[in-house]
């Protein structure tokens, strides 16, 4: 039986307005695979892929565990260690003067020696077909390279998930495409929350759907797809002739 990689139970989060952005969330997330996670503006799917390394905490411990370890704070560090959260908006993750600085940045909080960080970054760089933009600034990017550069930053930490959130939006057709195919030849268990549902059709195994801050349909990816009365309940309807087309 595969390895479970996240654990996650009975997850509750408020934010401090009252608004209640999860409700009793209940999933689990096993090695290798890529989970695709669907579901209207405001469903929590985002609030649920900050719980996955510590940035949002709903002060049980025990609701989310990911790799064995409960989110404590003694564990947060070997949790975010092993995570990568790519946002939405890649220039909330390039913030420094060039592309080798912000993809060192991780590996050089990690502790590692200088010669290892530079052969990180090469190698994260060239993962994500951007070999020589190391001493490009990230702000003169175009936004199909700010967002490998982005998924650059994780990988150079050499994580075991890469979580990320609505990576093709905003991307042009040809860069759309990249993405995707990056996506499909990187050796990690990956979470994917979108509205790109032919995305999820070519990269995931899994699609698990979410309503009022819980899953509500989790299946495998030809299944939910091609459940039309499903998705238009979750206000995916105008997507369903692009899901027909790639589940065929």
């Amino acid at each position: 039986m595969a390895e479970k990689v996240v654990e996650i139970k009975k997850l509750y989060y408020a934010y401090p307005d009252g608004t209640k952005a999860l409700s009793g969330l209940d999933l689990d997330v096993f090695r290798g695979e890529t989970l695709g996670i669907i579901g209207a503006n405001g469903a929590g799917k985002s609030t649920l892929l900050l719980h996955l390394n510590g940035i949002l905490r709903n002060g049980a411990s025990d609701a989310v565990k990911v790799l064995g370890r409960d989110m404590t704070d003694k564990n947060i560090p070997f949790i975010r260690s092993r995570v990568g959260l790519v946002f939405q908006d890649p220039e909330n993750q390039l913030f420094m003067p060039t592309v080798f600085d912000d993809v060192a940045f991780g590996p050089i909080n990690m502790g590692m020696k200088e010669g290892d960080v530079r052969r990180a970054v090469e190698e994260a760089l060239k993962e994500v077909d951007l070999p020589g933009f190391a001493g490009r600034s990230p702000h003169h990017l175009s936004v199909g390279e700010k967002k490998r550069a982005a998924i650059a930053t994780v990988l150079s930490m050499k994580p075991d998930i890469l979580v990320l959130d609505e990576p093709s939006s905003n991307l042009d057709p040809k860069h759309r495409r990249g993405l995707i195919d990056l996506l499909r030849r990187l050796p990690l268990t990956m979470i994917i929350a979108t509205h790109d549902l032919p995305l999820l059709a070519e990269t995931c195994s899994r699609i698990c759907v979410m309503e009022e801050g819980r899953v509500e349909a989790d299946g495998k990816t030809a299944d939910i797809l091609q459940n039309y009365p499903l998705l238009e309940d979750y206000d995916t309807g105008a997507l369903l002739h692009i899901s027909r087309r790639s589940t065929t």
